[in-house]
């Protein structure tokens, strides 16, 4: 059987001005990986309502799970819940349980939970409630969308909440050689390598370092034995390669 698949929407308009760096990416993917979870795809999205409702209708037909980072915030930019429930056709409001531990993150912390903060208690019907251990504010899940903060810390955790509850493939196992060749005098045994071995992903990622060219190759495969055997053959082919 194959993997789940996943897909990641990223909302939020500092990501696509370029003033703030996404990390949350990086990190699902490696998570998703050791979870045998292929992430297939992600989008950037723009705080517009009707985007990111298009854009996650799309995603969550094609994909088994989908994960979003971005806009549960208190503000009046954070949109994401609104859209999420549209895109779902369902209700969204102040939620009891998603109330009641924001009341006492905010009785513990000495602040109040003001109207700008309970906007982080709406959660669409039906929705289960992502833990936020970090801030206490949680994200949620509706049929096959997983909604989580944009802060990273706080996105981690909720991914290390989430993920031990869905369902896991085979996961993904790797090695690596870097090659002190530019990419266009190994394609042709790269090419070679990757039909002898259509199971295993190979890819080649190149880099330039003091003026010279180079390559690392990753040779990825829920199978460690073929890995191995096509990391044998590729280090047979290029004996100046280093692991």
């Amino acid at each position: 059987m194959s993997n789940p698949t996943a897909a990641m929407l990223v909302i939020g308009d500092e990501i696509l001005s370029g003033r703030t760096r996404d990390a949350n990416m990086h990190f699902l993917a490696g998570q998703l990986a050791l979870r045998g979870i292929d992430l297939c795809e992600v989008r950037i999205v723009t705080d517009q309502h009707d985007k990111i409702v298009a854009a996650l209708n799309a995603l969550r037909a094609e994909y088994d799970n989908v994960f979003t980072s971005g806009g549960i915030g208190p503000t009046h930019d954070d949109i994401t819940a609104d859209a999420v429930a549209a895109a779902f056709g369902v209700g969204l409001d102040i939620r009891d349980d998603a109330r009641a531990i924001l009341a006492e993150h905010y009785t513990r912390t000495g602040l109040e939970l003001n109207a700008a903060r309970l906007r982080m208690a709406r959660i669409p019907d039906g929705a289960t409630l992502i833990d936020n251990p970090v801030s206490s504010a949680p994200g949620f899940s509706i049929g096959n969308v997983h909604v989580m903060a944009g802060v990273p810390a706080v996105f981690q955790a909720m991914v290390a909440a989430l993920l031990p509850g869905l369902a896991a493939g085979a996961a993904l196992y790797s090695q690596n050689l870097t090659i002190p060749r530019g990419e266009g005098e190994i394609a042709a045994d790269l090419k070679t390598l990757a039909e002898a071995f259509p199971d295993l992903s190979i890819g080649c990622y190149p880099f330039q370092r003091d003026g010279a060219f180079g390559a690392n190759v990753v040779v990825r495969g829920a199978d460690k034995a073929k890995v191995d055997a096509a990391l044998v053959k590729l280090a047979a082919l290029f004996p100046e390669a280093v692991a």
